[in-house]
């Protein structure tokens, strides 16, 4: 274990075997943290934080600081982050609102640099946030998604498995499972590069691309379009998926283009 003098850590802290913290580091407990994980200079580590193993916390970082919410009372809330995460410099991930709730970040997430997790988000596994992105409270971002940078989410808004948000857009609807979205909470096609690298096959993919032609190549009625997808496409495992989570917004979900895609590949 490497601890530079200049650290300061409160005396209700746990650290595992192997955590190496450097200079001017705060953390304050109730903490834990795991093992194997490293904390650069300057970060700060809040009270009711659980940090697991391997992670890597970058400078100036702040993890488990109060949220910024005006029904925050001052009562135990929670931070819990799982292993082998890159927490970028000057991140901000700030604990739950509510007595008891958490906010949470799951194992394999890069978080890169001023990106900022608000109070009771949740973020899967292997999902990159890239600089400057900005999630709400109560955002649920799940796994393999990307969000590209100066993107903003709304609070309890929905980003779907592998998705990607294109640089600079904003959602104030979910964000559907496997497609690219970008400026306002528009669907331009799908993610197929990011399908590719996840291994689906010829199949998988040529069922989600019809379905996403009837969903989302023009902007249509939704409930007409979803009885159409599982009249016409084979319902394959990622379609059930895509159809219940559009089935399971409270706050709407990003639609097709005003007009047609041109390149766009729903083919």
């Amino acid at each position: 274990m490497k601890i530079d003098p200049t650290a300061r850590i409160g005396a209700d802290v746990e650290l595992a075997p192997g955590v190496e913290i450097g200079p001017g580091v705060i953390i304050a407990g109730p903490t834990q943290i795991g093992a194997g994980t490293r904390i650069h200079a300057h970060a700060y580590i809040g009270p009711y934080t659980t940090i697991g193993e391997n992670n890597l916390i970058s400078f100036g970082a702040i993890i488990g600081h109060e949220p910024q919410d005006y029904a925050f009372k001052g009562e135990p809330s929670y931070t819990i982050i799982g292993h082998h995460n890159i927490i970028r410099e000057y991140v901000t991930i700030h604990r739950g609102t509510v007595p008891g709730s958490a906010t949470r970040v799951g194992d394999h997430n890069f978080l890169m640099a001023l990106s900022h997790l608000a109070h009771n988000a949740s973020v899967g596994n292997n999902v990159i946030v890239i600089n400057g992105a900005l999630i709400g409270g109560y955002v649920e971002v799940q796994d393999r998604a990307l969000i590209s940078g100066n993107c903003v989410i709304h609070q309890f808004c929905r980003v779907g498995r592998l998705a990607m948000m294109r640089g600079g857009s904003r959602a104030s609807r979910d964000i559907p499972p496997f497609c690219i979205s970008d400026k306002e909470h528009t669907v331009r096609t799908l993610n197929l590069v990011g399908l590719k690298r996840a291994g689906f096959d010829r199949d998988r993919i040529a069922a989600l691309k019809k379905a996403f032609r009837l969903l989302f190549q023009h902007r249509v009625n939704l409930r007409e379009a979803l009885a159409h997808v599982e009249a016409e496409v084979p319902q394959t495992e990622d379609v059930r998926y895509l159809l219940a989570f559009i089935r399971q917004s409270k706050r709407g979900v990003a639609m097709g283009p005003k007009q047609s895609p041109g390149g766009d590949d729903f083919s």
